[in-house]
């Protein structure tokens, strides 16, 4: 029986360390496209496959319009068009994107029949950014001289703000998606995390941080360095479906005066933790970054 109960002990050992092998993130080639909410991301995701220990990752090119919708990336010329090449040239695993508030958009629909030609695997990413602005209603919006307004911003009002636009996004990926026959295409809530790290922050539970205004560099919404580490987490889990919680980050270190700002904040390890937890908990729970359905497919 002793015998018996090391042989099991053994084995469970042994299987324990085949799944966490199986788990480590196996390498993809990605493509990134988007606006300025969503252009800072490939470096940080490149920091973040290092700290996973991820081989064969690699970052086949980006394209980046400052406060674009994805059909000027499709509209752009042919000969300057690195997006398209990449897809045509079937290379590209993963293909971001980063949707503007104009819902539906042509260009998410012409680079997913484009992508799948050339690679029937292709997953499709569309980051669900921050509301510009922090909400739609023009008597509600930013001022652009007054920054310190995003204080006293009600967390209800950014929550529904998102989820009204967002449900526009959720209905072209549905209709793209019933048109291929499958999951192709997958949204990134980077939005609904941004609100949940700004609630922590009105409730005292960020540490480091006590207005939500420290959060952004002007009125649009442009983000310091917690704003685009915690939509990296969000772009990693999307890309990888691997949670980060726990994992090794570098520190961001504080910023001196960002675009005529005060000083930026930075992101330290307990920060970092925060960032990590929030993003691996509002991607994996959420159906259309695809975490969700997958675990819930798996025996």
């Amino acid at each position: 029986m002793r015998h018996t109960a090391w042989l099991y002990l053994f084995a469970v050992a042994c299987s324990t360390a085949s799944a966490q092998e199986v788990a480590k993130p196996v390498g993809l080639r990605i493509f990134y496209t988007g606006h300025s909410f969503h252009m800072f991301v490939p470096q940080h995701v490149d920091v973040l496959v290092k700290a996973a220990g991820t081989e064969g990752h690699m970052t086949v090119g980006r394209q980046g319009i400052g406060g674009s919708r994805v059909i000027q990336h499709w509209e752009k010329a042919d000969d300057q068009n690195t997006a398209k090449q990449a897809l045509m040239a079937g290379k590209v695993d993963v293909f971001t994107m980063a949707a503007h508030v104009l819902i539906p958009d042509e260009g998410i629909t012409n680079f997913t029949e484009l992508g799948l030609k050339h690679n029937p695997n292709l997953r499709l990413l569309v980051q669900a950014s921050w509301f510009p602005y922090d909400v739609p209603e023009p008597n509600k919006r930013i001022k652009p001289d007054a920054l310190d307004q995003r204080d006293s911003a009600k967390i209800a009002d950014l929550q529904k703000a998102i989820d009204d636009w967002r449900k526009k996004l959720e209905a072209q990926a549905d209709d793209l998606n019933k048109k291929h026959g499958k999951t192709c295409v997958y949204i990134v809530p980077v939005g609904d995390a941004l609100v949940k790290l700004r609630g922590l922050i009105m409730d005292g539970k960020y540490p480091g941080i006590t207005k939500q205004s420290i959060l952004f560099t002007d009125a649009i919404g442009h983000g310091t360095s917690p704003v685009q580490s915690l939509a990296s987490y969000c772009n990693y889990v999307a890309i990888y479906r691997h949670n980060p919680m726990g994992m090794k980050v570098p520190a961001i270190p504080e910023t001196k005066d960002v675009a005529g700002k005060k000083d930026a904040p930075g992101v330290n390890d307990a920060q970092h933790a925060i960032l990590q937890k929030i993003a691996w908990e509002t991607v994996s729970e959420y159906p259309y970054a695809g975490i969700a359905a997958k675990a819930a497919a798996a025996p």
